[in-house]
């Protein structure tokens, strides 16, 4: 029997987050979810950053996914808003840690270059491949799901490779990784 695996596809944002399901059997993926979290109404940062964490619990203990695969925060010109994605996408990882699901991130170019074949394609681009390659109805009016969506596929297709991005089983990994993000005071 073939081993089935579930991987989450996470689109980090303090605005909105989006998310992706993917099932893979038999080295062939099927569509599950796509959905997106609204954190427009809150003005709050720390609870934005709460809801975060809990819809990724949720989504994990739900879903059980074997894999998580985030997209990293871009760098743009804007260092608040760098800031604010990178914790964003710092308490989704931790969740995901917490639950002992390894996380894989990836870059905004590398998702739409495995998506797309073109590293600077549009978010639309993405989302008309994704529905072509997943037999999608409907796309949705944010794009920040598919987002989140092609984060999991980008990982189905990288499985395997020797490079894939920076991954994570556990907090002991994370730290034998990244030993110059570590205080040591």
């Amino acid at each position: 029997m073939a081993k089935e695996q579930i991987i989450l596809g996470i689109d980090p944002g303090t605005t909105i987050m989006g998310f992706g399901l993917i099932k893979v059997e038999n080295k062939k993926m099927s569509f599950l979810q796509l959905n997106e979290l609204d954190l427009k109404k809150y003005d709050d940062h720390y609870l934005k950053l709460k809801l975060i964490f809990e819809r990724t619990i949720e989504l994990i203990d739900t879903h059980h996914p074997d894999e998580i695969a985030i997209e990293a925060p871009f760098f743009g010109k804007n260092v608040q808003s760098m800031l604010k994605l990178g914790r964003a996408q710092g308490v989704a990882m931790a969740a995901g840690l917490s639950r002992e699901v390894p996380v894989t991130e990836y870059s905004p170019k590398k998702i739409k270059m495995a998506i797309t074949g073109n590293g600077n394609a549009s978010k639309e681009q993405v989302a008309k491949m994704l529905q072509s390659l997943l037999k999608l109805k409907s796309l949705p009016k944010n794009l920040d799901s598919t987002d989140g969506l092609a984060a999991a596929v980008c990982h189905f297709y990288n499985q395997g490779r020797v490079e894939i991005g920076k991954s994570y089983s556990g907090w002991a990994s994370f730290v034998k990784q990244n030993p110059t993000k570590i205080n040591k005071q």
